[in-house]
């Protein structure tokens, strides 16, 4: 049990000091330090023999793998965008980096962004986005190198945004790998879905039927 009573002014034995008997006690050698520094510099010069790792950047760039998360791109698919502007990607992003505006266009798709917005500055790179887009139509690059000279140039609009679908083709193979593993093939919907409704974008289910409409589907498949 520990002794509360001493007297907190009386100087008592520094634990760390010579005169305490559980510290060790250091020979001539390790008190000057020398044999140390001799085999950190003989594990220095080993090392200068090995081969080199490093990448020379910025003349060689390391290409990551399609499993990667680099800032967020908007796909460009023949020209157009394939983002419908439903929200979903701003909703889902935790630190509210997305910002958009939608409108209505005579395309199939009815809907397109007037405006989409990325503050970079705020972004975490935690692909939630791509995740919950039902459209494929924002996806996590391989773009790790960014630069800003103010806060103005982080802000990235449609312009610095879109990317053609073709330079973007590791990352849509991997997630279509890997979300037809969590949803089977009704994922696997057209990939030409630059101009399709968004109220028929699968064949086999049809997201323009209503709640009503969808259950008596289901009744009259099962009675027949």
């Amino acid at each position: 049990m520990a002794d509360y009573t001493q007297n907190l002014d009386q100087p008592v034995v520094n634990k760390l000091s010579g005169t305490d008997k559980s510290e060790r006690k250091l020979n001539l050698l390790e008190r000057v330090y020398l044999p140390e520094i001799f085999k950190g510099m003989w594990y220095t010069f080993k090392q200068m023999f090995k081969p080199t790792v490093t990448y020379m950047y910025p003349e060689e760039r390391w290409d990551p793998p399609a499993i990667f998360r680099g800032r967020p791109v908007l796909v460009q698919d023949n020209g157009k965008e394939r983002c419908v502007a439903c929200g979903l990607c701003a909703r889902a992003c935790p630190p509210l980096a997305i910002s958009m505006q939608a409108a209505e266009t005579d395309d199939e798709k009815e809907r397109f962004p007037d405006f989409f917005e990325i503050n970079m500055l705020r972004c975490i790179y935690c692909g939630f986005c791509e995740e919950v887009c039902p459209e494929e139509a924002i996806v996590m690059s391989k773009d790790y190198d960014l630069v800003y000279h103010s806060r103005g140039e982080a802000i990235y609009d449609k312009e610095k945004l879109l990317v053609p679908k073709e330079e973007l083709k590791d990352r849509l193979d991997f997630l279509k790998e890997y979300k037809n593993k969590q949803f089977g093939q009704f994922w696997n919907f057209k990939q030409d879905n630059n101009i399709h409704s968004v109220r028929d974008r699968d064949a086999d289910w049809n997201t323009g039927l209503s709640l009503v409409d969808m259950l008596e589907a289901e009744k009259n498949k099962e009675s027949n």
